[in-house]
């Protein structure tokens, strides 16, 4: 099921703060506390928050890390992923790279690349790019996030729409076999629905542990995504959806 709007709402504010009091949000989004408790109890139903006398909270396994934390987690498939995007990428091409822990090994495995026209929210892929090998790279701007060094907002949006690239690649946070495509973060996961609607091919970098996880907010439908690159065959459920959606899986260490 997908969260509605207001659902959606509840999660981004309990992502900020990890548990909130009914009343707490009630005042927060001004609606009701019966309003609250509605859609807490369909978010429980799925397993997505959890239900303590007077309030709610994340499950543990809906917290997602620091962007540090991640760019340490899966570090030795991260980097096997990465060369197997940066192998499908040839000098000259044009992408846009989001602000995934994933997509940052991307841009390190493409510094020997010449004369990329590289589009970006993230202020660390630009500064990875850059100064290199004839290369173009466009920052989008907006309001610059603390913890990842990522921009965010209208003027994001607006800036990207102005281009159309031969690839879009992006992380995500879960992959299941029945929803697809998740994120935790709603501002990313708009990014993403942007950045997707201007390239030709979407390359969804994703390490085998994001199999049959799940995560608050759906990315979009399966079959806009070309090539999942990722480290291991995904478990049948999901390797089934992929397989139906039209989804390419590509295994790092295969040959191009």
């Amino acid at each position: 099921m997908q969260a509605t709007q207001r659902q959606l709402e509840i999660l981004d504010l309990l992502r900020l703060q990890g548990s909130y009091r009914i009343a707490e949000l009630a005042l927060r989004l001004d609606v009701s506390e019966e309003t609250i408790r509605r859609n807490v109890r369909l978010l429980a139903a799925q397993g997505l928050v959890r239900k303590v006398h007077g309030g709610v909270h994340l499950p543990d396994l809906l917290h997602e890390p620091t962007f540090q934390q991640r760019m340490n987690e899966q570090r030795a498939a991260k980097e096997r992923i990465a060369s197997r995007v940066a192998a499908m990428i040839e000098d000259g091409d044009s992408l846009i790279l989001d602000i995934g822990s994933t997509t940052a090994y991307v841009a390190q495995a493409l510094k020997n690349h010449r004369d990329l026209y590289l589009v970006t929210n993230s202020v660390a892929v630009a500064q990875i790019l850059a100064p290199r090998n004839g290369n173009r790279v466009f920052l989008a701007g907006g309001e610059l996030r603390a913890h990842d060094g990522g921009a965010f907002g209208v003027e994001a949006h607006q800036f990207v729409r102005q281009f159309g690239v031969r690839y879009a690649v992006l992380s995500v946070a879960a992959i299941d076999g029945v929803t697809g495509f998740m994120l935790h973060d709603m501002q990313e996961a708009a990014f993403s629905r942007t950045i997707m609607e201007r390239a030709e091919q979407v390359i969804v970098a994703a390490d085998s542990m994001k199999f049959e996880r799940r995560a608050p907010v759906r990315l979009i439908d399966t079959a806009s995504v070309d090539f999942v690159v990722t480290d291991a065959p995904p478990p049948r459920r999901v390797a089934d959806l992929l397989e139906a959606a039209g989804v390419e899986i590509v295994l790092a260490g295969a040959s191009k």
